[in-house]
């Protein structure tokens, strides 16, 4: 990580812990906002107005948090707005890096190797994590935000000009409901399957590991009434958080961290609900499986010997 600005430690997935050993997730550090107007958001600075072509995506295909914005960018028709870049999947010893493993990129835009060059170049005495996904103010040669809940909203609502406007993420007769359910899923499920994998001592695995299925077992019962997605017919951002933790749960996280005691093919209606959100326009190319078997099985800490098994089957 970096201390004062300087790459201090080889990169390690455990970013800090508690007494009991549980995995604590850094926050995030860059909250400002893009607006329509270019105002301030609820947080942060203002100045950084919705304008085609100004902004850039920093991504990690293995990413679940940089791939829900991905997904939103591609739902809202944002593709010519705003570009992207995608690291390589493998976590290296000075963490995400450009480069040439087939569907990531060099850096063209600012010409680093690594993304915490790209921290430091900003904040000089950053201390910290360098985190995808990450969005970039190319007029002003900065970092708006790496905090995706943030950006999804951003792309959601700020860019309706370039974009289509009649798909909204987070209309307003459900905001409540929206937020209530994205906390419970973080809590229990998009965070609760790194805090079983990163889990230091038994109690914490146990504790966050049936945590994990106690929310699949919500959510299946939730999609049982035959329902579309999480709130009825109208996709929203609740989805999208659900979307990019289920893709990942058979390859990855249900070997890898340990999440054994179902896979999501045993769980009828969420695989069913999982090719929904799948098959939704411009959704598949946001999905890069190789990314992230590779990715996650790179993880020295859970792996060492490197070696990336050979199911599930990628399809």
């Amino acid at each position: 990580m970096l201390v004062n600005g300087k790459w201090t430690a080889d990169w390690t997935p455990v970013q800090a812990k508690d007494k009991k050993g549980r995995f604590v997730r850094q926050i995030s550090s860059f909250r400002n906002w893009v607006t329509f107007d270019g105002k301030a958001g609820p947080t942060g600075d203002g100045g950084f107005k919705a304008e085609a072509g100004r902004y850039h995506l920093y991504v990690a295909y293995i990413c679940p948090w940089a791939s829900r914005t991905l997904m939103v960018r591609a739902l809202k028709q944002l593709d010519d707005t705003i570009s992207v870049s995608v690291v390589e999947p493998f976590l290296t010893d000075q963490g995400w890096k450009f480069g040439t493993f087939p569907g990531s990129n060099k850096d063209t835009l600012n010409g680093v190797t690594y993304l915490h060059e790209l921290y430091t170049r900003i904040a000089p005495t950053y201390t910290g994590r360098a985190t995808v996904p990450v969005l970039w103010d190319k007029e002003g040669s900065t970092i708006v935000s790496n905090e995706s809940a943030d950006i999804v909203r951003m792309l959601n609502g700020a860019f309706n000009s370039f974009g289509d406007a009649a798909v909204d993420l987070f209309p307003l007769d459900l905001r409540a409901d929206i937020d209530a359910l994205n906390e419970r899923m973080y809590e229990g499920l998009n965070n609760g399957v790194y805090k079983a994998g990163f889990a230091s001592s038994q109690e914490a695995y146990d504790e966050a590991v049936y945590g994990v299925f106690a929310e699949l077992d919500n959510l299946e019962n939730r999609l049982g009434d035959e329902r579309r997605f999480l709130f009825g017919d109208h996709l929203t951002e609740s989805d999208i958080r659900l979307f990019v933790t289920l893709i990942r749960f058979d390859p990855a996280y249900h070997g890898l961290f340990k999440c054994n005691l179902r896979r999501i093919i045993d769980y009828p209606c969420l695989f069913a609900y999982m090719g929904r959100v799948r098959s939704l326009p411009g959704i598949e190319n946001t999905i890069n499986l190789h990314h992230i078997k590779a990715g996650y099985y790179s993880v020295k800490a859970l792996n060492p010997s490197g070696i990336v098994p050979a199911g599930p089957a990628i399809h």
